[in-house]
Parts: C-alpha cells; structure tokens; sequence
C-alpha cells in the first residue's frame, strides 16, 4: 500500500478542524466536498432541510396558550465571542393550569458559502437543545426544528437568563450569516393527569460552565486523559435524581468511527491521521467515583462526507442531537449531606474534542420534615473490557463490553425506596482498510433498567421499572467503486417501556429508524447525492411511519401517516 496516497485519503476524510484552538466549534468537513461543491448543482431558489421524525404530541385542543418568541439574532462572526444573551419570562396569563406540553421552536435560514456549525441553548446554565446548523447553497436555505422540552418545565416557570452559543466565522470566503428566531410555545393540561414515574423534575441543576465566556458552556475535553468537572449542592429533601448528558464530537474526533488503530498509523508511518482506534466511551465520574457511561450515537453534521448527502433529508440527530440519561438516585445517600460534591466527565481513547456537559434532574419530597437520607448499596463499575483483533492486513476488529450496577435506598415521606439500575453495552467494529478506500462496519448496544421499590408507610409497597434499549448500527464504504465514491448507513434503533405494579398499563415504544446515503458521479461527471429514509414508529402513544428518498436537492418520493391505520 503506497503510504502516500494512504495519508491522503485519511487527511481527506478525517481532517476536520479548521481552526487550531482547541475550543472551536469550528468543524470542517472533507475537503474533497466542502460547501463550495453545492455551487456547481441546480437547486431550487430556496431549499428547504428537514429531519425525519415523529410529529410531537399535543394536547386535543392543540393551540398554545402563549407563543414566546424569545430570540431572534443574526449569528455572523461570532466564534470566539459571548454566547448571545437575553432575559427570558414565562408567559404570566399561563402559569395557573399548569402545561402538558412545551416546544421549543428553532426556524433559521441562511445562504452562501459556509461549513457546518455545532450550537447549544441554555437557561441558567442548563442546556435544553443542542444541534448543527445546516449547510447553505448559494441561493439559500431554510430548516425549523422542534424539540419538546417539556423535561426541562421546573425551569421555564420562572424568569432566567437564556444564552444561544453558535460559534460562526464570516469572512471574503465564508459568506453565510445564521438568520434564527427561536420560540417557545406552551399547550395547557387538557385534564388533570394522575403522576407517572416520568413526570418533569422539580429542579434541574446545571453541570455546565458558568457565564461569562467566549465560547459554549460545554466543558471540552481534549484527550483521553483530559477530565472535565464541576461541583454542586442538591436540597437535602431530594429523593431521586437523573443525570441528562449532552455529548458532541469534533476535530480529530468527528468522525471517530473511522480513526484507525494505532499500530496501522505506526506501520504505514502516517503523522496526521488521527487515531487511538474508533472506539470511545464517555464516563462519568463523582467525586472521583464512575457511576456511569455514554457510548454515543454516531451523529453525522450536515456536512459530514459531503453536503449533497443531506439536503434537504439531513442526517439521523444532526438537527437535534440526543441526550443520554444515567440514573444517579442510588447514589443520593453519599450527597444529601448538604455539601459540596463534583461530576467529572471524561472520554476513552479520546482526541480533540468533546463538548460534553449535563443537566441534574432533581425530585424533591416537599412534604417531608426536614431531610431526606439514604445509603449507597453497592456501585458495581468494572473497567470495560476492549479488545483489537487483526484478521488480515490492514483489517480489523475492534470490540468492547461494560456493565454497570448500582443499588441504594433514600427514606421520605413517600416511604422506603430502593433503587436498582443497570447499564449495559457491546460494541463491534470491523475495519478494512485498502489503497484509497475504507470499510467500517459497526454496532453499539445499549441496555438500561431501573427498577424502584417504594415501600409507602401505611400501604402495600409497589415497583416501577423503566426499561431503554438503544441499537446504533453504522456502515460506511469511502472510497471509489464504479461511480460510487461514497455508500454510509445509519440507524437509530430504540425500544423503551415505563410501567408500575400499581397500574396495568405500561407505556411502552418501538423506533427502527434507517438511513442510507450515496454519493457518486455520473457520466458526465457531475456529482449526485442521494438519501433514502425509513423511520417507524409503534407505541402506547400512537404510531408513525414516515419513508422518503431525494436527490440533488429533490424529493423522489415522501410518504407518512399512521402505521396504525396502515395495519
């Protein structure tokens, strides 16, 4: 193999900062095909992007008791400066019921030249969305993203400071300028609801960086030794309590999937391909303790490979990239003392960088006097186990195994309750690497439960489970074949189910989401980009299919409804 082209084709796919800080939010996608290669194709005046998802749920009366506008901004050349700040105040007429649904509204447009820009949204510190701006052509582009954010409802009930981080560059050659308004709408309870073992927390802490900055709250961690922290105080009436963790990935780590193994990079002599193999697991640590993991979605940013793969079907999380949660009410015994106590997060194998920060969901026990207390059971954190195999030359396989344990009890007025909560994961990577071209097959699985025990003081005692299974498959072809330069598949696979023994129903939810993209060159040596989608849907909540295929900026077919009735 000529080690020449070889680092070529890695500085090529896998360069991806433009910038030398370590705190850009400035990420490059392969050079081969920038931005600038939307120039030379027919699009429409305007274009319009789109994730596929379902429809979120509103209430039978679906009209808002109040629509909040609550920035808008034009993000030109902001990297490097403040995140934009402003005073944000819950609609006053619309306190007094209550909510059972708010939605966060993004609507942005944008044209020119300009690469991709990760960006995040803060209230007091606590991030509720976090996304990747869409690439624009010269005639311009427009996308609108809701998010639910009915989570985060403890915060938006009182007047914050919200803070909006796109880190943009505008220049001669960059020329696009992010056009954004940003919206909350609020939706009344229809009806009042009984509790479920979901509902929002009552205060939600930031594990973030504090104001004022020149960049995003996100802590960065930048290699795999780099831990990132931060400490709190929770009430001392808490009674359980969720981590929610935002992760990101960039620079010599945006496409961590494809960085070969160390020892490739030393036999074929490369100097800037980075490695450190493609596996990477995001750990988090209290007071110096782990208690949990992240092995994260392989989000690919619109303009990851090329941006003819994602207009207008952009890829699976890139407009709203997933959060991860990790049960922390075992633990409560060890942090109720009233006392400082610190989140750390690091990341295995990692290079720059990682924008990593979290959000602590807290339930408090309003009617107990005085504290709650509690007591750690066990914490069972056994170091992953990885592993390298090499089959052939230049072919790999990469796999690793973990599996997490906790149990421990808090006493309020609610009763006795034990929590248990397991982790589990498994991850495979088969790499071939040959001449120019490169070959990823990869899987991660991700299992979690949490059983709670309340045992009431004057009733029978009762258990509720929530139960995750998170499948993330990936395949990834780059290099020429015939006139295929590049084939990639994605899915977003999730089984999910919430239920008591003191009711017979149980929620419960299936999504097989799949996407592929190709991009090649036809006889005329134009270059073609085409998408095809299935997301399905199926739950206690309704169903939802949506199939759609495009190329070059064109829809060839868009079907969805429900699969409900389809059945």
């Amino acid at each position: 193999m000529d080690s020449s082209a070889a680092a070529a084709f890695f500085v090529l796919c896998l360069l991806t900062s433009s910038l030398s800080s370590s705190h850009a939010n400035l990420h490059r996608t392969n050079p081969l095909f920038s931005s600038s290669q939307l120039e030379n194709n027919t699009s429409p005046a305007i274009t319009t992007t789109f994730q596929v998802t379902k429809p979120i749920k509103l209430p039978a009366k679906a009209i808002p008791c109040a629509s909040l506008q609550v920035l808008k901004h034009d993000f030109g050349f902001t990297f490097t400066k403040p995140p934009v700040s402003v005073n944000y105040t819950p609609p006053s007429n619309c306190l007094s019921k209550g909510f059972s649904k708010i939605v966060l509204e993004w609507k942005s447009t944008v044209k020119g030249i300009q690469f991709d820009r990760i960006f995040g949204v803060w209230l007091s510190g606590v991030e509720i969305f976090r996304s990747c701006t869409a690439e624009p052509t010269a005639s311009g582009i427009i996308w609108t993203v809701q998010k639910d954010i009915t989570r985060y409802t403890s915060l938006l009930m009182k007047p914050q400071t919200l803070a909006v981080y796109l880190g943009n560059l505008v220049n001669s050659n960059y020329t696009g300028v992010y056009h954004v308004n940003l919206t909350f709408h609020f939706y009344h309870l229809d009806q009042e609801s009984p509790p479920t073992v979901d509902n929002p927390a009552d205060l939600i802490i930031p594990i973030s960086r504090n104001l004022p900055l020149n960049d995003g709250l996100w802590f960065v961690v930048g290699s795999s030794t780099d831990i990132q922290s931060k400490k709190f105080t929770i009430p001392q009436n808490s009674y359980r309590a969720v981590l929610e963790v935002y992760v990101s990935f960039h620079s010599s780590d945006e496409f961590w999937y494809q960085n070969p193994p160390n020892e490739y990079i030393k036999e074929h002599n490369f100097t800037d391909t980075p490695g450190n193999g493609p596996f990477r697991e995001v750990f988090v640590r209290l007071d110096g303790d782990e208690v949990g993991a992240v092995w994260p979605f392989t989000v690919v940013f619109t303009g990851g490979f090329s941006p003819l793969l994602w207009i207008p079907i952009t890829a699976v999380g890139s407009f709203d990239l997933p959060s991860y949660d990790i049960e922390i009410t075992p633990f409560l015994g060890k942090i109720l003392d009233g006392k400082q106590h610190e989140f750390g997060f690091g990341v295995t194998n990692a290079l720059n960088d990682w924008y990593i920060d979290a959000n602590l969901h807290i339930w408090l026990d309003n009617a107990s006097v005085g504290t709650t207390s509690g007591e750690l059971i066990r914490n069972e954190n056994s170091p992953t186990k990885i592993s390298l195999v090499s089959e052939k030359k230049d072919s790999y396989i990469t796999s690793a195994r973990r599996l997490i344990s906790s149990s421990g009890w808090v006493k309020s007025s609610h009763g006795n309750i034990t929590t248990n909560s397991f982790q589990e994961f498994s991850f495979t990577n088969i790499m071939t690497l040959r001449g120019s071209s490169q070959v990823v097959n990869q899987t991660i699985d991700a299992s979690s439960r949490v059983d709670t025990i309340v045992v009431p003081p004057s009733s029978s005692s009762y258990i509720n489970t929530i139960e995750r299974y998170q499948n993330f498959p990936f395949y990834l072809h780059d290099g020429y074949d015939n006139y295929t330069l590049l084939y990639i598949s994605l899915g977003f696979n999730e089984k999910r189910s919430v239920g008591s023994s003191l009711s017979p129903r149980v929620s419960s939810m299936v999504l097989n989401n799949s996407q592929q993209g190709q991009l090649a060159v036809n006889a005329n040596g134009n270059w073609v980009g085409s998408t095809q989608q299935v997301y399905l849907l199926d739950g206690s909540e309704g169903c939802y299919f949506w199939n759609v295929s495009s190329s070059n900026f064109l829809i060839l077919y868009n079907i969805s409804g429900d699969s409900c009735q389809q059945k």
